[in-house]
């Protein structure tokens, strides 16, 4: 997390920002643990579930403030709100808080079809209350990964075999390590298969049985008008599976990153190789990049920095793996305007 100096030099306790958390399931936990590692930064007002069981629950669970009344986090006038419910129910319940007049932080996906793309679109000045969580460029690793791009090393970037993560996240990576301008056209075509796969772990299970089940994987091939291409394969056992494991691959026209080693020719064309480091945390991956997420909201919610995800990329990210997922069911090459 970064530090807030004053101009004598002297190091400045920041502001604790004050949240809710709207929603109490897997992805509600993340939020959580940021705001424990970061008491300083961080204080979680309620999270907000559906039946008081639940609530009751998680309280004791997390040890955490809970409530089934939104009026309780309304009238303790939080600095923002996380929507952390589910997908179907993510952008309508972000639309609610954010007509109530509240910063929203939002998990992914910003949206899952074309109508809830259109009601983003017209939010018009209100949308730029509404931050979605897109995480992923913020992992210590990719991160560092991205800044060797960004600087060069490998020259401009011209092809990618991305095997990280699926669907809207890829999108956020694709665009991000290909330098792709927001709005390019693009053509893609997809296939979605199944394997049969050894089961190994899921969010609340791990399984030690043999058992195997048909698990599916996407590939897909993005053609960007500019030339530049992504490769996409992703495998539904991927996140947790210790038997599937991630791949990362970018070229440019001097040089080539797989996974954190990099392969260039330096200012005299002599090739180097490097292996591109990166600051690890307490927290996971994971969590880093939603606490820099969340610190950066903060900043920008109080006029002090950047939005930290524009709205206009979130909607990019999820055009392009509606138009995917619309290539994988058709087997027809889909353009993207």
């Amino acid at each position: 997390m970064e530090k807030c100096i004053k101009k004598d030099g002297r190091e400045e306790k920041p502001e604790k920002a004050r949240f809710v958390i709207v929603g109490s399931g897997w992805r509600a936990a993340f939020y959580v643990r940021v705001a424990k590692a970061f008491p300083e930064r961080f204080e979680l007002l309620y999270m907000l579930c559906r039946t008081p069981e639940k609530a009751e629950k998680r309280a004791a669970e997390l040890g955490i403030p809970t409530t089934t009344s939104a009026d309780d986090c309304i009238n303790a006038h939080p600095d923002f709100v996380v929507v952390a419910v589910t997908k179907p129910s993510m952008s309508q319940v972000s639309l609610e808080w954010l007509g109530r007049g509240f910063f929203v932080i939002a998990e992914t996906p910003a949206a899952l079809d074309f109508g809830t793309i259109g009601k983003l679109e017209n939010l018009g000045e209100k949308g730029k209350r509404l931050i979605i969580a897109e995480q992923y460029r913020l992992y210590p690793e990719y991160d560092a990964i991205l800044s060797a791009v960004r600087k060069g090393l490998i020259g401009e970037p011209t092809a990618l075999n991305i095997s990280i993560a699926h669907d809207y996240h890829a999108a956020s990576l694709i665009r991000a390590f290909l330098k792709i301008p927001l709005g390019m056209k693009f053509s893609v075509r997809a296939k979605t298969y199944e394997f049969p796969t050894t089961e190994t772990m899921t969010r609340y299970e791990r399984f030690t049985d043999g058992r195997v089940a048909e698990k599916k994987r996407t590939v897909a091939t993005f053609e960007f008008e500019n030339g530049k291409a992504a490769f996409y394969d992703f495998d539904s056992e991927q996140y947790r599976s210790p038997i599937r494991k991630n791949a990362l691959k970018i070229q440019g026209i001097r040089g080539e990153i797989i996974g954190r080693q990099a392969y260039f020719l330096d200012e005299q064309n002599e090739a180097r190789e490097i292996e591109i480091g990166f600051k690890k945390s307490s927290l996971g991956q994971d969590e880093t990049a939603i606490s820099v997420l969340m610190q950066r909201a903060v900043a920008y919610m109080r006029g002090k920095g950047s939005h930290p995800y524009p709205l206009e990329e979130a909607v990019r990210d999820s055009y392009m793996a509606i138009l995917m997922q619309r290539a994988a069911c058709t087997g027809e090459t889909v353009n993207g305007e």
